[in-house]
């Protein structure tokens, strides 16, 4: 029976993951900071990568569904032998690179250094390693975006946009990446790269909220409102703390196209995720 580490097991990618893996026959040792339940073929761990458990020496694969850098930090350091990696970035490696604010460089920089660490790695160990890069994720009510979107809209009883919020998007759900790194898992083309894993659809951020707001019960309407107004309601927002994360970087992207190209994944380990078709559900908190 093959086995299994996995980081981040209880978060939105991880769980999904974890279903995979045990469909598939596979034993798993999964990490969480908080205490989870075993069940047969899967044993919880509790711990971070600041304090690592006692973890088996050897393992067939190792995913990682958490911070990248982190991961790839002790990755390098770890002494465990497995000939399998692979691990989530994000697309906002390219994205907020070049972004005026200073906080998402810095996420940008250290997601593109955890890539050349993970890599500079695995390769003196003969270790096979990929990197897969989602974009706008969502399906599991633990998102940053969409989630926070349909939350805020829920008390407001509408949800306020810029007009001209027409970049483009691509939206993924959280089964259609879990299958991408169980694909991709078995494929050897995709050994020692890195993908973007966009969703299955491309539309602009305004028709993504629109969609998003049309399936929550009861509907919440979209107000487009002229960019000085929402600027000023958006500062009123932040002071209420009902728009934190939201800056001048983030509001000028709903104007600009953040698009990927799926055909690598495609065609290396035959990605093929869903077009956008949200449910109130997917926005929905889980309860622990």
């Amino acid at each position: 029976m093959k086995h299994a580490l996995v980081f981040g097991g209880s978060g939105q990618i991880g769980l999904p993951l974890l279903q995979r893996l045990s469909h598939a026959g596979w034993r798993v040792t999964a990490i969480s900071r908080h205490e989870q339940f075993d069940r047969p073929g899967l044993h919880w761990l509790q711990g971070d990568l600041a304090q690592m458990p006692e973890l088996p020496p050897r393992v067939d694969a190792i995913f990682s569904c958490g911070p990248l850098l982190k991961f790839a930090q002790w990755y390098a350091q770890s002494g465990i032998e497995a000939t399998r990696v692979i691990a989530f970035g994000s697309t906002s490696a390219e994205t907020k690179r070049g972004s005026a604010d200073a906080e998402e460089r810095r996420v940008a920089g250290e997601l593109r250094e955890g890539e050349a660490a993970l890599f500079a790695a695995a390769q003196p160990r003969s270790d096979a390693a990929t990197v897969l890069r989602p974009t706008l994720i969502y399906g599991a009510g633990r998102d940053a975006t969409l989630t926070r979107i349909a939350q805020l809209a829920k008390r407001l009883k509408y949800f306020p946009l810029p007009r001209g919020a027409n970049g483009l998007r691509q939206p993924v759900h959280v089964d259609d990446l879990a299958d991408a790194a169980f694909a991709a898992l078995t494929a050897p083309a995709s050994f020692g790269n890195t993908y973007a894993v966009p969703g299955g659809e491309t539309l602009s951020y305004r028709d993504m909220v629109e969609r998003t707001l049309a399936c929550l019960r009861p509907p919440v309407k979209l107000v487009e409102l002229p960019s000085p107004l929402f600027n000023l309601a958006l500062v009123a927002a932040q002071a209420a703390g009902r728009a934190t994360g939201l800056g001048e970087a983030a509001v000028r992207r709903m104007r600009t196209d953040m698009t990927f190209d799926a055909a690598p994944a495609r065609r290396d380990f035959g990605y093929a995720p869903r077009s956008f078709q949200p449910s109130a559900e997917m926005f929905e908190t889980p309860r622990d």
